[in-house]
């Protein structure tokens, strides 16, 4: 107990938690969860206990560690919405993933990120920072990278602004804004196009030098109830890359609770894949 008898605030489960350890991993996965989420429950489906990558991918993949990395994401709450812009964040999950690794003795093990919704702004944002990162150890995750997967990104913006106010209102709370997450959601906003040139005019320079990494776009088939789709096809996706369709909400579209689920089956297929050709590499 604090002074005046009330209980101290909970920390937010930030920075790097491992949810399967390998000691022979040859490959690190790492979850990045996304709007208002955190690092085990947005991975978490209804009626279970722990996050699918706990719980289904270990058995699916043979010699991985499997990650899941937090952030401050509530761009409104009860009481003080973080201040952290999206680079913010991108360059704490840069520095606790790098410190993770090395910590782990495997500073230069190929890495795989599973990013949903805002997560995957934060995770090009952080492969920028690595790319031009004057910190030898710190461009080793630009170095090592070989995939990431975009599970209802916002490339092209999106309407979540909207959505949020929706939530307060239905809520009934007072509750303080995180402004410049906000902001960067709105489509035709001048950083989030910045970070979309910048990453796939990186992207188009490693594919024509035959360079990793890999991109696939997953894209929510249906809307969330009384609110519609919060992030489009067509921001969701990127032409002349690998696009599939979940059927789910935006919420839901990353929450299996069985690896008989279709949605699944094809994230893995995507991830056994890239794990595969890190195995020739080697």
């Amino acid at each position: 107990m604090v002074a005046g008898g009330n209980p101290p605030i909970p920390s937010f489960p930030d920075g790097v938690k491992v949810l399967h350890d390998c000691p022979d991993a040859t490959v690190d996965v790492c979850f990045v969860h996304g709007l208002t989420g955190d690092r085990e429950s947005t991975w978490t489906a209804d009626g279970q206990s722990a996050p699918w990558p706990k719980t289904l991918l270990p058995s699916k993949l043979d010699k991985v560690r499997i990650l899941t990395y937090g952030y401050d994401a509530y761009i409104v709450r009860k009481g003080v919405a973080s201040s952290n812009r999206l680079i913010d964040h991108a360059t704490n999950l840069l520095n606790d993933l790098t410190t993770d690794r090395v910590c782990c003795n495997a500073p230069f093990r190929p890495i795989v990120f599973v990013a949903h919704s805002l997560g995957g702004l934060v995770c090009k944002e952080a492969i920028l920072l690595s790319r031009n990162h004057p910190e030898p150890h710190l461009r080793s995750i630009f170095d090592c990278i070989r995939g990431v997967i975009f599970m209802g990104t916002p490339h092209k913006g999106a309407w979540m602004a909207d959505w949020a106010k929706i939530s307060v209102s239905a809520l009934g709370l007072a509750k303080t804004v995180n402004k410049s997450l906000l902001e960067i959601l709105q489509t035709n906003n001048q950083a989030l196009e910045r970070i979309q040139l910048d990453f796939w005019s990186m992207i188009r320079e490693r594919q024509k030098a035959g360079q990793p990494p890999e991109v696939t776009c997953f894209f929510e088939e249906l809307p969330l109830p009384g609110i519609g789709k919060v992030v489009t096809k067509e921001s969701a996706t990127l032409e002349g890359y690998n696009s599939i369709t979940i059927h789910a909400n935006h919420r839901d579209m990353v929450k299996f609770a069985s690896a008989e689920e279709n949605g699944f089956k094809r994230l893995l297929g995507e991830l056994v894949r890239w794990v595969l050709q890190v195995g020739k590499e080697n």
